[in-house]
């Protein structure tokens, strides 16, 4: 079978690797891919977002699966035209989609669930937003409704922290349509992780807890960024934890989409906040995490491709999950300046050196002038297993030390959490 990968970050690179890996495929796709991908994938033209490109390269080469790795196009309706067309894919339709192209949305689905959230008010004008905020006068979360890349949420330490991010959203429109609308909510404490299931539309299998790391620098200081390394398995995440996540937020969400006549089906990644045992939900994603991928797909054992197709064809009955190894730990490489501006083009050296002890998959890389150089925020995202969180992290960081860029920048202490020293 062929498989066309959809996008060109890390996340992507890695669940192309690990499909690339099954013996029942014949040959992997990515569109557009990285530099990264080239060496075990074909990459073809186009951009992530163009969903005519991706239906006709999907006909064009007769694949048996399209795996939709950015939430964009899902938002915008690829499988929604990929299905009308007859090509099986992987991710939930336009309707499914609204739980993360809509904050809003997926609030008031929260509410609806009896999914434990923080309190929220939604708001569509700038002056009653703000004047809510000053009669608040506390630290609250201001989030744009739409889709921003990641950085449409800024966690205000104050009521004038937090006009500020309702002035840049709504009215200097920094995220564009995205901020017409705002979600402000309560502030949660705690531990924030991920939870991946993946969904046939009536049944789910989930998949071993992670945590990302938001913040740019050490401590968890500085901006929020799309993430600067992973790990799993959190020990935050105890088996009780764990099951009240299930009882509590997995199946009363999937319940109630399949209530609401718009069942889901790929894979939900659920942000959550865990306070002294207990989970409350930050946001829905309706793609793989990006850093938490490359940490699943390291610990994944067997083949990635039945649970994936087991998924886009409405049927995950014969299909199991298996973890090889115990622990993995992401870091993520980023361009100096990020999250803020950043230059590209830079060539990036030790790639071919960097030893058996990682992977390193690519996040924002190409090929110019026979040289693998710089061409995103995140560039790369060298991932390890271990035994231990510990070993992860040693394997991991020997190899990032040997990656060198102009201005490349890392957190040195990606799962601080769980490690000893």
């Amino acid at each position: 079978m062929k498989i066309l990968v959809v996008g060109s970050g890390a996340r992507e690179h890695a669940l192309a690797w690990k499909l690339s890996h099954s013996p029942l495929v014949s040959r992997v796709l990515c569109l557009p891919g990285n530099a990264g991908t080239t060496s075990f994938a074909e990459n073809l033209a186009g951009r992530a977002d163009d969903l005519a490109r991706i239906v006709a390269a999907a006909r064009e080469h007769e694949v048996g699966l399209v795996v939709v790795g950015p939430e964009d196009p899902l938002v915008a309706g690829v499988v929604d035209l990929l299905r009308e067309a007859g090509i099986p894919a992987f991710g939930p339709d336009k309707a499914a989609a609204q739980l993360e192209g809509s904050k809003a949305f997926s609030k008031e689905l929260m509410r609806e669930a009896g999914v434990p959230t923080a309190s929220f008010e939604v708001f569509t004008d700038a002056d009653d937003a703000e004047n809510y905020l000053r009669a608040q006068n506390r630290a609250l979360v201001v989030k744009a409704d739409g889709l921003a890349a990641g950085k449409g949420v800024v966690v205000a330490k104050d009521a004038d922290e937090a006009i500020e991010a309702v002035r840049s959203m709504m009215r200097e429109r920094a995220f564009g349509e995205a901020g017409a609308k705002v979600v402000i909510e309560e502030l949660l404490k705690g531990q924030e992780v991920s939870y991946h299931v993946v969904c046939d539309g009536e049944r789910y299998l989930a998949l071993a807890p992670a945590q990302d790391h938001k913040r740019i620098g050490d401590g968890d200081q500085g901006p929020n960024t799309g993430g600067m390394g992973a790990y799993s398995p959190p020990p935050v995440v105890t088996p009780e934890v764990e099951q009240k996540i299930r009882m509590r937020v997995v199946e009363p969400t999937l319940a109630t989409m399949r209530k609401r006549g718009t069942p889901f089906r790929g894979v939900l990644f659920v942000g959550l906040m865990i306070d002294d045992g207990e989970p409350h939900v930050l946001e829905y994603n309706v793609r793989f995490g990006d850093p938490e991928t490359e940490v699943l797909v390291a610990r994944l054992g067997g083949d990635l491709l039945p649970l994936l197709l087991g998924a886009a064809r409405g049927d995950l009955r014969d299909v199991e999950v298996r973890w090889a190894a115990p622990c993995a730990l992401c870091v993520v490489v980023a361009s100096e300046g990020y999250p803020g501006a950043y230059e590209k083009g830079r060539p990036i050296l030790g790639l071919d050196h960097a030893g058996q002890e990682a992977i390193v998959f690519h996040a924002g890389t190409t090929h110019s002038n026979g040289r693998v150089v710089t061409s995103g925020g995140r560039v790369l995202a060298v991932t390890a297993t271990g035994q231990t969180v510990d070993e992860a992290a040693a394997r991991a960081y020997a190899v990032t030390s040997q990656l060198h860029f102009q201005g490349a920048q890392y957190r040195n202490d990606i799962g601080h959490n769980a490690r000893s020293k």
